[in-house]
């Protein structure tokens, strides 16, 4: 049998209140406490969570409640990544429980440090695209090119079709190249910190300009969202998804060192 392990979730300051509900497949939650910072876990008897992409997606978004319910009731949070175990050590006598709380004890300065800066605070993500239709219909070439469309035979056409939409991709992608810098600096005049990052789910018929996790004070989300709206103003033909607000997981990466291990995933 597995030795009893701890599962973690989340670093919340010592006085935040008891978490509540449960994690993944209805575990109990406790935390592990050191006189700055608390660890929420729950008891664990097996290795990482892995198997069918179903079930990881699953145990993902349980993580992720979890971390949420702490980000409402405590002062601040530093989320950790799925798949964080804390272990025992058989050659120092020590159990899971006594590794984390030794962890907190020795971080426990930087850790409370690290949920100061982060109180009060949001992730948001932005992501923009251009349409590769809508937004180079105003190009010469590509004007010039959807006239000569409507007097050629349907052979012809074909093959000026695809002309025309490999003239709107380049018209578009430089369009791209030209405003991501300028977008950057508006977006990043609005949060307190912004990181790059690749979007898995940019539309069909779109080239990205930008995808960017940004850290916002929470109570000035509604600047960046009028920052948001001032470009889509401008930019008809852009299309901007704007989610969130969440935990700052994307800028948290919490290092529980030789007492845990952790596998691939994010929470």
């Amino acid at each position: 049998m597995t030795a009893q392990t701890l599962y973690v979730y989340a670093i919340v300051p010592a006085d935040s209140p008891a978490p509540t509900g449960t994690g993944i497949d209805g575990a109990p939650l406790h935390t592990v406490n050191s006189a700055q910072v608390s660890a929420v876990v729950h008891t664990h008897h097996s290795g990482p969570y892995e198997g069918p992409d179903e079930d990881v997606k699953r145990w993902v978004l349980e993580h992720s409640d979890v971390i949420e319910d702490c980000w409402s009731h405590a002062s601040s949070v530093l989320p950790v990544s799925f798949n964080v175990i804390a272990r025992g050590s058989d050659d120092a006598g020590a159990t899971a429980a006594d590794q984390l709380k030794s962890w907190l004890d020795d971080a426990g300065d930087d850790l409370s440090q690290r949920l100061a800066d982060l109180a009060g605070t949001s992730e948001l993500r932005v992501e923009i695209t251009l349409s590769t239709e809508e937004f180079p219909q105003h190009d010469p070439t590509v004007t010039q090119l959807t006239a000569d469309l409507e007097e050629k035979p349907p052979g012809v056409r074909r093959l000026l079709e695809k002309r025309l939409q490999k003239v709107q991709k380049q018209v578009t992608d430089a369009a791209a190249d030209q405003l991501y810098p300028e977008y950057r600096a508006r977006l990043a005049a609005q949060c307190l910190q912004l990181q790059d990052y690749a979007s898995a789910h940019r539309p069909a018929g779109t080239v990205s300009v930008l995808s960017a996790a940004c850290l916002v004070d929470s109570a000035h989300i509604s600047r960046l969202g009028a920052e948001l709206t001032s470009i889509q103003e401008e930019t008809p033909s852009a299309h901007i998804r704007f989610l969130g607000p969440w935990p700052p997981y994307s800028f948290v990466d919490i290092d529980a060192g030789v007492t845990s291990e952790s596998r691939d995933g994010a929470a």
